[in-house]
């Protein structure tokens, strides 16, 4: 039985892209399993970054509030459990649901956006238990006032993220703080001075001007 050249051509065709899917399908595991464990530089997603803080208002309730804009990026090594994290949150940003209570909170007497427009974390050092971060110390900026903090850390991950065809990552972390550490102690203790900062964070891989394949 002989085989024409259209017959042969046609089973190559379908070999090729036969190979380019399980090309396909190998680069997603490889990025899934292994892109966790080199030292990969990830950039703050606002979209789904969240910042936020808590505290006891006359005894009544704990309030919550907001900050609407935050930026900044985190370098990780799981391998090597190492990295750096720099979190910028604008100060004027700060939402309540109130437009009153904003421009209070933006004032002077609490972030006094005006002067200082950003509240900053750096990372100092990441602990880890095995591959999972654990928990981030740092030196946190108000008010151009800094103290040291240390974030818990919960809900770690990273991951292929299919919708965005990149590498990304994910924590919540929070830290208890006090105001008048940082000259935000109005209506101390009616308002109470502890005070829970959260940053719900996701980031995705820089690839710079590669693309997640390698290619450019």
């Amino acid at each position: 039985m002989q085989t024409s050249h259209s017959q042969i051509a046609a089973l190559q065709k379908r070999l090729s892209k036969k190979n380019a899917l399980l090309r396909s399908l190998l680069l997603l595991l490889t990025l899934d399993s292994s892109a966790c464990f080199a030292a990969d530089r990830y950039l703050i997603d606002p979209e789904h970054t969240f910042s936020y803080f808590e505290y006891n208002h006359w005894g009544l309730s704990m309030q919550r509030s907001r900050f609407d804009t935050t930026a900044g990026s985190i370098e990780i090594d799981h391998d090597a459990r190492s990295g750096s994290i720099d979190i910028e949150i604008d100060a004027a940003s700060v939402s309540t649901g109130s437009n009153g209570f904003n421009r209070i909170l933006r004032s002077g007497d609490f972030f006094d956006a005006a002067n200082y427009p950003k509240i900053s974390f750096k990372s100092s050092s990441l602990h880890f238990e095995e591959k999972q971060l654990t928990q981030v110390d740092g030196d946190l900026t108000i008010k151009g006032i800094t103290h040291p903090v240390t974030l818990e850390i919960s809900n770690f991950n990273c991951r292929f993220m299919l919708a965005y065809g990149k590498q990304a990552c994910g924590a919540n972390g929070s830290a208890k703080i006090l105001r008048s550490d940082y000259k935000l102690a109005s209506y101390v203790p009616f308002i109470s001075d502890a005070v829970t900062l959260h940053i719900c964070v996701e980031a995705i891989k820089d690839y710079g001007s590669a693309t997640p394949d390698g290619t450019r």
